[in-house]
């Protein structure tokens, strides 16, 4: 598919901003929340074995008490996020869940204890993914899963094919009528989710899915709904020690 200097996002046409800023006014009245959407896949994918989690960029905790179900209470959830707000927040919501941590820290600080080498059944990157650098953070998401762990991933991408830029079309259409289902009344006050610290993608998803197959050999990357694209890798299952120190 060749590139397209097109993009539907940033285009200049007035028929394209004017039905932009319609659907605009019908997904503030109809607001969902694009991230939290695909808890459900990421928890249905979770190793069915899995004691450890940890979820990356964890924004206001929400992902953390959904795992902390998926694992159980014998096991531990840990969430990182480098926002001090939202790593506050998040500390506050899963303040009663006795397996739950948060710290405030990147990727790159957490991957830096040898003791989280090879600790984690599952490892979830929710919108976080591209707010740091993909490969490092790639690599340091497989340093810190186990033999037969998963990385989830929920991230977003740049259109630069002529089939991002149709996807991206189809997502502005059936954004507003997925929020007509889930948020049928229209909504009143602002939306909680905007004061979550927000960034573009800087790669595109052939992009992504070049650099993601060179560090993650046999990585599935699919299109979704919302704008939004998921990864989902194993790690080959080895045996190793399953030692796993909290720091």
């Amino acid at each position: 598919m060749t590139s397209t200097p097109w993009n539907v996002r940033t285009t200049e046409n007035p028929l394209i901003r004017w039905l932009g800023r319609r659907l605009t006014v019908l997904n503030a009245r109809h607001p969902w929340n694009h991230n939290a959407h695909f808890h459900r896949w990421i928890l249905r994918s979770v190793p069915a074995a899995a004691t450890t989690a940890l979820d990356v960029g964890c924004g206001r905790g929400d992902l953390i008490t959904a795992l902390a179900g998926v694992i159980g209470p014998g096991g531990r959830v840990d969430g990182i996020d480098p926002d001090p707000e939202m790593a506050r927040l998040a500390a506050s919501e899963v303040a009663p869940i006795p397996q739950a941590r948060i710290h405030r820290r990147t990727l790159a600080e957490h991957a830096a204890w040898p003791v989280h080498a090879g600790c984690y059944d599952a490892i979830t990157m929710v919108a976080s993914l591209h707010h740091m650098d993909l490969d490092q953070a790639l690599n340091q998401a497989k340093i810190l899963l186990r033999p037969g762990g998963r990385l989830l991933v929920v991230t977003l991408t740049m259109p630069v094919t002529t089939l991002d830029q149709l996807w991206d079309l189809g997502s502005a259409v059936t954004n507003p009528l997925i929020g007509l289902v889930k948020h049928p009344r229209p909504a009143r006050g602002p939306d909680p989710a905007a004061a979550v610290p927000v960034a573009d993608p800087a790669w595109s998803l052939d992009e992504l899915r070049e650099r993601a197959g060179r560090v993650l050999p046999g990585v599935r990357i699919r299109r979704r709904e919302g704008f939004r694209v998921t990864l989902l890798w194993q790690k080959p299952a080895v045996p190793i020690s399953r030692g796993c120190a909290s720091r």
